[in-house]
């Protein structure tokens, strides 16, 4: 259970606050990754571990796509700075005993609720319109799925937003399955989409 104190603070608990840590260094590695095999399709370079495994599961139409410069340059260097964030957090709520105010957590939890949002519209976008899955993304996916409905259990069951609920116990009981169906049903679109077994 998190720790309530005076003013307002919330803690989160250790394992949650450890989750963050590693999602987000997790995260940050692979979006590093990702903006080396960016370089390398721009230039020729061999990548420093390939993530062309065939041709629906590569990098190289989703690294190049509008999709994967939004704002104007690649999308791993959004990863390699916003990454950086859950772990912020985590080492915030483990160096915090009294814990950090309620708007800090309530920052945070909208943060991580853009990149679930993100990470699903890119998840749409290279199943339905480019053909095709990027394996590094792939594994920022499956860091940031989890990361938000752990996260946002916990806010609802503390009370981050207001009063601490019942509701947000039951979610946190039940995030790993809601993850799993999250990621089932990435994977059946894709399957049924792309026949990703098949190109294997």
């Amino acid at each position: 259970m998190s720790e309530v104190e005076g003013g307002g603070t919330l803690r989160p608990p250790v394992g949650l606050a450890v989750f963050w840590i590693v999602a987000g260094a997790a995260a940050w590695i692979v979006s590093f990754l990702l903006y080396l095999e960016y370089i390398g399709q721009l230039t020729d370079a061999a990548p420093l571990i390939t993530c062309s495994f065939s041709a629906i599961v590569t990098c190289g139409p989703n690294l190049l796509s509008p999709a994967g410069n939004l704002l104007g340059f690649t999308n791993a260097i959004l990863g390699i700075v916003l990454f950086l964030g859950p772990a912020y957090a985590g080492i915030s709520a483990l160096a915090a005993p009294a814990g950090l105010r309620r708007w800090y957590w309530r920052v945070f939890a909208i943060f991580v609720f853009g990149g679930f949002l993100l990470v699903h519209f890119f998840a749409y976008r290279s199943i339905f319109e480019f053909g095709s899955l990027c394996p590094w993304c792939m594994v920022v996916w499956l860091v940031t799925i989890p990361l938000f409905w752990f996260t946002l259990s916990w806010t609802i069951r503390d009370g981050v937003w207001g009063r601490p609920s019942r509701v947000g116990a039951v979610m946190l009981r039940w995030a790993p399955l809601i993850t799993v169906l999250d990621y089932a049903l990435i994977a059946i679109a894709a399957q049924v989409r792309l026949d990703v077994l098949g190109s294997l």
